[in-house]
């Protein structure tokens, strides 16, 4: 199942952490890490100790995949690893995501810190461990982390489901890897250029003076300062010419009432005489 988004003919950014899965305990929760992976760049999958086993050939698996939504790349190059010690061997640099420090005097950072100094490190191999759903990292498995990751939440309610805390480490990584602007449109369009000086003076004589006509510019002695205000609205929209016609002909219509449509005779065209 591929969702809207999804485009195979664009090249994809990988990289960032590696995702330790320790202990999962769902295949859904394993197919939707996969997603949030996929969603943000991240490319290498480990998994310690899954409960179900894994790879698998079942139901369990189809769950998984399923769950997945196209990032099933991940899924089928999965590594898994019989300790969290072999699973991060070949790692510089480990984080421990939990939302309890466990009194280990490690340093306590946010995703957006943590990712930062990963994507400014493309040289290393850094790791995030996630804990199990239900109980989260054991102290002995935090301990083997450098730091920990703590999310920024609720904290009456600072517990996040296993894929939702990949995704946010997921973005933070994207972001400074790759910075936070939007992508850009699928279809190009054509910017309109800014409306000159002209064109936005005759709009302005014109609105005004329907809008005199209908005796919005009372008191008198307000005239010039109501102009004033009214014509700083729309100079703070800074206006394209396209805007300019846009409201150029709105207001055209709320003046002079709907537009007349002209009734045209249709054209009787003579039958063809046959040969």
């Amino acid at each position: 199942m591929v969702g809207a988004g999804t485009d195979r003919s664009k090249t994809p950014r990988i990289g960032g952490p590696a995702v330790v899965l320790v202990r999962p305990q769902l295949a859904v929760n394993i197919g939707m890490c996969a997603r949030a992976m996929a969603n943000f760049g991240l490319d290498d999958l480990r998994l310690v100790n899954p409960r179900e086993g894994w790879p698998r050939a079942d139901e369990y698996r189809d769950v998984a995949y399923a769950a997945a939504a196209g990032a099933t790349a991940l899924l089928d190059a999965a590594r898994v690893f019989d300790s969290v010690e072999a699973a991060v061997a070949d790692c510089h640099r480990v984080y421990a995501a939990t939302a309890r420090e466990r009194g280990q005097a490690k340093p306590v950072l946010s995703p957006s810190v943590a990712m930062a100094a990963t994507a400014a490190a493309p040289g290393e191999r850094h790791a995030i461990l996630f804990g199990p759903e239900r109980t989260g990292l054991d102290n002995d498995e935090v301990a083997i982390a450098g730091a920990i990751v703590t999310f920024p939440a609720n904290p009456a309610y600072a517990s996040l489901n296993l894929a939702q805390a990949v995704l946010l480490c997921g973005y933070e990584w994207f972001k400074a890897a790759h910075g936070d602007q939007p992508p850009p449109a699928t279809i190009p369009r054509a910017l309109s250029p800014p409306a000159q000086r002209e064109m936005l003076l005759a709009f302005f004589e014109y609105m005004e003076a329907k809008l005199d006509e209908n005796g919005f510019f009372r008191p008198a002695t307000k005239v010039p300062i109501m102009r004033r205000n009214l014509r700083n609205i729309f100079h703070r929209m800074e206006l394209t010419q396209q805007d300019v016609r846009t409201l150029w002909g709105a207001v055209v219509r709320l003046a002079e009432g709907p537009r007349v449509e002209v009734q045209t005779r249709k054209r009787v065209r003579p039958k063809k005489s046959e040969p």
